[in-house]
């Protein structure tokens, strides 16, 4: 079986620098070959794409613009009234990605209003939401790229957020029926909305495009106190043959680098010597 390959989540890991330019490196350092970049609009992607050729580290995850986050939006895939704003957001990420030469992008569904009632709002928040994937799809297969779901847990992280569970996700990818469209399936996300974490990703590995991971449920490190076991869930991605990245999109207890232990040890057990992302 090949071994996992682990790509840092620079929005989460290596805050100890200031700059994205800066995390990319430290992230290299420490030994990874792969990044999530997360939002990187700040900084420029030529800036940005320099700095990954300087360490060797490859791009492999952004996401769409959240929109206005001081308005609480969190993406505008499936806010009805906001298609335009939808596509000039994917119409950014989308040069960015090209600039940075990263596969994926993860396209964010967004919140229920505020106010509003889930279930009111539940069926023309996924019409708007199929009606923009299917633009994006198109989109995306032009330049070559994956568009990903990522559902998000509503009992912790975000109560208003519309994409909760990978079942809710696999139904609106049915439906929308484009094979560039695939699930980003967060293991910390998934586990606290349902659990049962075997069965959904035997279940859903046929449109698995990404994986993230953390621990449940504080979201520290993978070998923090907590309810998964993760030296059983990456062998069961290896037995799968699960040949994509997993995102360490986890907030470090301490020392980012100090606290990588268990990769390094996973680096070990599978004979590599760092760089083995």
């Amino acid at each position: 079986m090949a071994p996992l390959r682990f790509a840092a989540n620079l929005a989460w890991m290596f805050q100890e620098q200031p700059t994205l330019p800066q995390r990319i490196e430290a992230a290299a350092r420490a030994g990874f070959g792969a990044a999530e970049l997360g939002f990187p609009y700040a900084c420029s992607a030529p800036e940005l794409r320099a700095a990954a050729e300087r360490a060797g580290l490859e791009l492999v995850l952004l996401n769409t613009p959240p929109g206005n986050q001081e308005k609480g939006e969190m993406g505008l895939g499936a806010v009805p009234g906001c298609q335009h704003e939808f596509r000039e957001a994917l119409a950014l990420a989308t040069q960015y990605a090209k600039t940075l030469q990263c596969p994926r992008i993860h396209l964010l569904a967004g919140r229920i209003p505020v106010g509003a009632e889930r279930e009111a709002v539940s069926a023309e928040m996924e019409d708007t939401f199929i009606e923009n994937l299917r633009y994006a799809a198109d989109i995306l297969a032009q330049q070559n790229l994956i568009g990903l779901l990522e559902p998000i847990n509503s009992r912790i992280t975000d109560p208003r957020y519309f994409l909760t569970t990978p079942h809710q996700a696999a139904a609106i990818l049915k439906k929308v029926g484009s094979p560039n469209l695939k699930l980003q399936l967060d293991i910390f996300h998934c586990q606290i909305m349902d659990g049962n974490l075997t069965r959904n990703l035997e279940t859903y590995f046929p449109i698995l495009g990404h994986v993230q991971i953390a621990q449940v449920p504080a979201r520290h490190e993978p070998d923090s106190p907590g309810e998964l076991d993760f030296a059983y869930l990456f062998q069961l991605l290896e037995s799968m043959g699960y040949s994509g990245y997993i995102g360490c999109e986890y907030a470090p207890r301490g020392d980012t680098v100090k606290g990588l232990d268990w990769l390094r040890l996973y680096w070990e057990n599978h004979g590599l010597h760092g760089g083995g992302s």
